[in-house]
Parts: C-alpha cells; structure tokens; sequence
C-alpha cells in the first residue's frame, strides 16, 4: 500500500474551481454528480438533443423543433430532456403553449475543465506492480 498523500477534487479552492482528474481523485459527492451528468449524455438520443439545443442560432431552440428529428414520441423526448435539465445541462421556459431549451455552459464548462489535462503536462507516470 503506498504512503502517498491526495489532494481531494472539489476541496481545494475557495472559488470551488476543480483541478483535472489528473491531478487528484475525485471526492464522493463530486463523482456522485459527475456520474448523474454523464449518464445523461450516455444516451444517444439524450446527446443528440443536447447538440441540437447547444448548436441552435440564438441560443435556444423550442420543444417543437426537437420533437420532429427525432422517431420517438413527444412524451419521450420530453424525458430525456428532463433528465438533461436534472443533469444541469439544460435550462428551459415555458412560453405559451411551447417550452424553449439553452444550454447551460457552467456544465460543460465544468466537465471539459475536469477532462482537460493541463497544457503542456505529461500523463501520469504508471505506479509500478509489486513483484
């Protein structure tokens, strides 16, 4: 077992800004919301909503312009993109009849700052196996 100490993602900033999983382990509430984001953009369909809604001109794209891309039914796309919301990967606003979705870039700001390694940075050196 090694000695070596670790320094805990999520614990050592006072603006809550997270160094890269290259850096440090995770702590458990930070994988246990991490895990949520990622399940939700496990899916295909759910992925591709997102994309839909990220790369829409002016930010946000309604329900009704999502639904007609996809083989699926409203109440099913309606779904997934509930579980992009609980992600916190989306944000939405009911207009009328329609709801209107944006993305929220703290969230992939977020998880593109955690998978980024450090410019410039080698990878990990491989512990060495006991013999």
């Amino acid at each position: 077992m090694s000695n070596q100490e670790f320094v805990v993602l999520g614990q050592d900033g006072p603006d809550g800004c997270c160094p890269g999983l290259l850096t440090a382990p995770l702590a458990e509430d930070q994988a246990v919301e991490l895990a949520r984001v990622f399940k939700a953009l496990g899916d295909p369909v759910r992925l591709r909503l997102l994309s839909m809604i990220a790369s829409r001109a002016g930010g946000e794209v309604c329900v009704c312009d999502l639904t007609p891309a996809f083989d699926l039914s409203q109440p099913t796309i309606s779904h997934h993109l509930k579980l992009l919301r609980e992600a916190g990967l989306i944000a939405s606003e009911r207009r009328g009849t329609w709801v209107y979705y944006r993305l929220l870039p703290e969230m992939t700001d977020k998880l593109a700052g955690i998978l980024t390694r450090p410019a410039g940075q080698p990878l990990p050196e491989p512990a060495e196996s006991p013999s």
